[in-house]
């Protein structure tokens, strides 16, 4: 990867979104040696302009951010970085530096506890009892959830629907990942989709 670190006087902006989510978390700055030091690491580092010095992120809160993919933008002067967050990002304790509403981008980080509850299975677990009555019950509830959403939009208040739909969608990703299939193959598909309709 080339990146133009003269632009900035040596420094480059850095983008930190978390992988799973896709929500955008803080944006820092790198000189060349922060870059060398994430690189090799693979724990994110910045060059602090107020410290005026190399500063891991982590380095003191233990919420390091471990990178899973970097990309460079079209002018080589800005990075991207995918992370895997250790903890809350910000040093408010919030998931991230940016003030939003809410989690726009929760569906993925419901997949990422589906996927956790998976490999993790707890006893007093809706998604491990579910799972435990086999693929036949799991894709059943998909069908209940469905059927309910359908007379809710029909017949029932705003907030029944709201409520129908996200029993369909927590469903719906429970079978998914029963037979491991992502939330990425479904935006890939849905997307050539699009594209071939254009």
């Amino acid at each position: 990867m080339t990146i133009d670190f003269s632009k900035g006087e040596g420094l480059v902006p850095v983008i930190i979104q978390n992988e799973q989510t896709l929500e955008i978390l803080m944006l820092g700055y790198m000189n060349e040696e922060a870059y060398k030091k994430t690189v090799n690491e693979n724990k994110v580092t910045f060059f602090s302009r107020s410290k005026k010095r190399l500063w891991t992120k982590g380095e003191e809160s233990g919420n390091f951010l471990e990178v899973k993919q970097m990309s460079i933008d079209c002018d080589q002067d800005t990075l991207l970085i995918k992370v895997k967050p250790a903890g809350p990002t910000c040093h408010t304790g919030s998931r991230s530096c940016f003030c939003t509403d809410y989690n726009q981008n929760f569906i993925f980080e419901l997949e990422h506890i589906i996927s956790d509850r998976y490999n993790n299975p707890s006893e007093n677990s809706y998604i491990n009892k579910l799972r435990q009555k086999g693929l036949n019950k799991i894709a059943q509830k998909v069908g209940e959830e469905g059927v309910e959403t359908v007379i809710a939009a029909l017949n029932e208040t705003e907030e029944d629907l709201i409520n129908e739909a996200s029993d369909l969608v927590f469903h719906l990703l429970v079978l998914l990942k029963e037979k491991n299939i992502g939330l990425k193959s479904i935006s890939k598909n849905l997307e050539q989709r699009h594209l071939k309709k254009l």
